[in-house]
């Protein structure tokens, strides 16, 4: 499958597309004014452990407290003193106004901080220095068993010299020679001595390393040997990736084009047009069926439905068919998406054990492509899928979009009708309370076509009731919720 990355820069924004055979796969977006944190180093201070949670807050002078759990730090625990056994609890590790160095590894979501671990790891391009944490892995994407012992026993002897730090081999280290790994790991070492220095001299709440921009984080950890060509729209960029090209991944420089076109790069592939219809509920299917995607903050549901594909079959074949198109389907919109945590998919129930099978295969098979890391569980009695998959950082919609204000994120609003009953039972608690004249109800335009006509009568009578009139006048800067009651 040949891939290819699209490169958008402007001022305030870069934005990457990774698409597998014209087909738009993963958008990646980096804000100038809000850079994602996973990766950096901090020196943190302990502002408040919890040892009821077994957790604590680390000021590391990000805008809310970050959040460290115990295992994150019992681990970094028994690698620095070899003790097996129970770790003691976190109130004996740490303690108030203590510095230690830490590492995001999850960036704010929502209302909660950042996620912190104390067990550095540092990625280059073919290997991830696990600082103070002796070992050695290979990614489980290089599945042949001689290349994993070979690249294992070629660690083995680059590692020899430092035993205090280990390294996960990753998938770009398969087929590298000794002399790519061991430029990777001298690099490496020199960035950690240079962290370290910094730590010793530093205040607490202060930046000791930050990870490298988007544009060059996707050279060093996506430009694979699948990647035909990456073509930016930046001049200026494209010299700097030429740089970093030569510099570490000297394969890559080839595949480098620079985009001079008029004509804005996402548009000519069609990725804006993706971009728009990933930030929708519904995702049409080819064969007339649709998935319905809802966010919430516990977990993402998608709906599967036959819609008009009415198939020629028998009902099951039809049913079948759809389950299979929407579970390929499925494996793109969670790239595309980004959509972490908790996924429920209610595919529609299929009474043949092989369907079952068939469409259970399809989505695991096509989530070995993604990055993230991802579990699948078998079809539950009720005819749901649960999957989760790693979150690292906000989704599609989170970065794009924004709480609706007048919605306030149902998704839905109050109807004419509702907010007519809803002015009526003001209109009679202002009338037990204060003595007035007349009254005067501000609203949208459509509650107020709804109060003097279908609801005419009702207010009619609440006239009579209170003895005063009451007039109507539309806002039109007022919301369809939004509505007020003025004594006159």
């Amino acid at each position: 499958m040949s891939q290819e990355l699209l490169v958008n820069v402007t001022p305030q924004e870069t934005r990457v597309a990774v698409l597998d055979n014209g087909s738009l796969q993963e958008v990646h977006i980096e804000r100038t004014r809000s850079r994602g944190l996973v990766g950096n180093i901090y020196q943190g201070q302990v502002s408040r452990v919890l040892p009821g949670m077994q957790a604590a807050f680390i000021d590391a002078g990000l805008q809310r407290t970050a959040f460290l759990h115990a295992s994150d730090l019992r681990a970094r625990y028994a690698a620095a003193t070899g003790e097996g056994g129970d770790p003691p609890p976190i109130q004996q590790l740490l303690r108030e106004q203590q510095k230690l160095m830490v590492q995001v590894v999850k960036d704010p979501i929502g209302s909660k901080g950042a996620r912190l671990t104390t067990q550095i790891a540092i990625p280059a391009r073919t290997m991830v220095l696990l600082a103070g944490n002796p070992g050695i892995g290979v990614s489980a994407r290089i599945e042949a068993e001689t290349e994993r012992e070979r690249l294992r026993s070629l660690a083995q002897t680059i590692t020899a010299a430092t035993p205090e730090d280990g390294c996960i081999l990753r998938t770009a280290a398969e087929g590298a020679d000794q002399a790519a790994l061991q430029r990777d790991w001298d690099f490496l070492q020199r960035l950690w001595a240079d962290i370290r220095r910094r730590a010793e001299h530093a205040q607490p709440a202060t930046l000791l390393h930050e990870d490298l921009p988007l544009v060059l984080r996707i050279l060093r950890d996506l430009v694979g040997e699948e990647v035909e060509r990456v073509r930016v729209d930046s001049r200026e960029w494209h010299e700097r990736m030429i740089d970093f090209s030569e510099a570490f991944l000297p394969d890559a420089g080839s595949r480098l084009e620079h985009y001079p076109g008029e004509r804005p790069i996402f548009d000519l592939y069609g990725v804006e047009d993706e971009i728009q219809r990933a930030l929708q509920r519904r995702v049409q299917l080819k064969s007339g069926g649709y998935l319905i995607i809802d966010q919430t903050e516990a977990l993402t549901t998608i709906d599967v439905n036959t819609g008009g594909y009415v198939g020629h079959r028998t009902l099951e074949e039809t049913i079948f068919k759809t389950n299979l198109e929407a579970a390929q389907t499925i494996v793109r919109q969670l790239r595309l998406r980004n959509l972490g945590g908790i996924i429920i998919v209610d595919f529609i129930d299929m009474e043949e054990a092989e369907h079952q099978r068939q469409v259970l295969r399809a989505l695991s098979k096509g989530l070995e492509r993604d990055h993230a890391r991802t579990q699948v569980s078998a079809i539950s009695s009720l005819g749901l899928v649960e999957i989760t998959r790693k979150r690292i950082r906000e989704s599609l919609q989170h970065q794009l979009c924004e709480v609706c204000p007048t919605c306030a994120g149902r998704g839905y609003l109050k109807s004419a009708e509702t907010v007519c009953h809803e002015v009526t039972r003001e209109i009679l608690r202002e009338a037990r309370q204060f003595e007035f004249s007349r009254l005067l109800v501000l609203a949208a335009q459509d509650v107020v076509d709804r109060a003097l006509e279908e609801e005419g009568d009702g207010f009619a009578e609440l006239e009579a009731f209170i003895g005063k009139p009451i007039e109507f006048q539309a806002e039109p800067l007022y919301n369809p919720e939004q509505f007020d009651v003025v004594l006159m």
